[in-house]
């Protein structure tokens, strides 16, 4: 067997990403520096921004995985699991929208006629409260 093969296919990708990213670094497969995992996230990052910018779809969303992608193996240079990562992100913002729009209810506010600025003023109380 292969060092990839042993990766599910129906694992969700990022999830698969971790994974394939782990069992390459187990043969040696990495960057001797922290440092250069960072420069592959900003090169990634110029190279999806470009694709953006001409507004190909096809080619920004190939840029936007790739992306991702070294982003996720940034991350596990630090020992980070990114699937633990994101859904404690995705969890702080359930938080911080739930005070939002609790807030706006309250004073009687619909969010859709509020700007982002007035939205911010009170995401910003949520996160001095800890959430």
């Amino acid at each position: 067997k292969t060092v990839l093969s042993r990766v599910p296919d129906a694992l969700p990708a990022l999830i698969k990403a971790y994974s394939v990213q782990d069992k390459a670094r187990n043969v040696g497969s990495a960057w001797d520096k922290k440092e250069d995992g960072w420069e592959k996230v900003r090169e990634e990052l110029a190279e999806l921004e470009v694709e953006l910018n001409r507004g190909d779809e096809e080619k920004s969303t190939a840029e936007f995985g790739d992306f991702l992608f070294s982003l996720i193996n940034a991350g596990c240079l630090y020992h980070l699991n990114p699937e633990n990562a994101l859904e404690y992100t995705n969890q702080k913002f359930i938080r911080r929208f739930n005070y939002l729009e609790e807030k706006t209810i309250q004073q009687g506010i619909n969010l859709k006629d509020m700007t982002l600025e007035e939205m911010d003023a009170i995401w910003d109380e949520a996160k001095k409260k800890g959430l």
